[in-house]
Formats: structure tokens, C-alpha cells, sequence
């Protein structure tokens, strides 16, 4: 990945991968409602100024449970990312149990865009660089 960082914070670092034309998100540590807010919004933003389609995003360090913001992600952020341009949302499971619970309970209240869940991160890039 070429990447040029757009915003870090301790829990999240967002950055634009110029040679893949898509924004990488790292989540990192334990997540709750305010923190997966406060990045998705960030997110929303950077997906615009960019002018992205596709996001990468890694969940590989979150380390909680962050359930509480499933259906605020999945009713309201998704669509929103949509209606930004987002098409292809690769997302890569945490290793831990809570937090892949908390990624499957907002993909039950998610219609749009395409979303596919991964366990590792080569495989959701080889499917989002298939994405055209």
C-alpha cells in the first residue's frame, strides 16, 4: 500500500491509498459509540474530499465490543457512505470475538453499498481491487 495519512488518532488512522484509489481505515484498541462515530464521520468526510469508491477497512487491532453503534452504522452511516459514493466496503474481522459480533450486527441493518467481510486483509485487497 502507498499511503498518504489524512487523519490519526489514537483509536483510528485514516489514510488514502493513491495506487489503489481507495481509503484505508485502521481501528485500533477498544472502540465504543462515541470513538466508531467520530471516525465513521471522519470517514464520510475523507470518502468525499477524495473522491474515493472503495474503503478498506481493517478492524485486525480493535480489541472490544462496540455493538451499541450497530444500527446507527447500519441504518444511518452506510447509507450516507453510499449516498457519498462509496460502491465496495471491504471490511477485515478483528480477532476478537465481541468485536466480530459487533461487525456482523451492523451488516444485518446494512442494504447498501457491497460489503464483504474478511478474515484477512490480502484477500479483501485482491477482491476490491477486483471491483471495478
Amino acid at each position: 500500500m502507498s499511503l498518504r495519512i489524512l487523519h490519526e488518532e489514537p483509536y483510528i488512522t485514516i489514510a488514502y491509498d493513491y495506487l489503489n484509489d481507495w481509503l484505508y481505515v485502521d481501528w485500533i484498541g477498544d472502540q465504543d459509540l462515541t470513538s466508531v462515530q467520530t471516525g465513521c464521520l471522519m470517514m464520510l468526510q475523507f470518502l468525499k474530499t477524495e473522491r474515493c469508491r472503495k474503503v478498506l477497512n481493517d478492524n485486525r487491532r480493535v480489541t472490544s465490543m462496540w455493538a451499541d453503534a450497530a444500527e446507527w452504522g447500519g441504518y444511518e452511516w452506510f447509507p450516507a457512505m453510499a449516498d457519498g459514493g462509496l460502491e465496495y466496503f471491504a471490511w477485515v474481522y478483528s480477532p476478537n470475538v465481541y468485536s466480530r459480533l459487533s461487525t456482523d450486527l451492523t451488516l444485518q441493518h446494512t442494504t447498501r453499498p457491497v460489503i464483504l467481510t474478511f478474515d484477512n486483509i490480502d484477500t479483501a485487497s485482491s477482491w476490491l481491487k477486483q471491483m471495478l
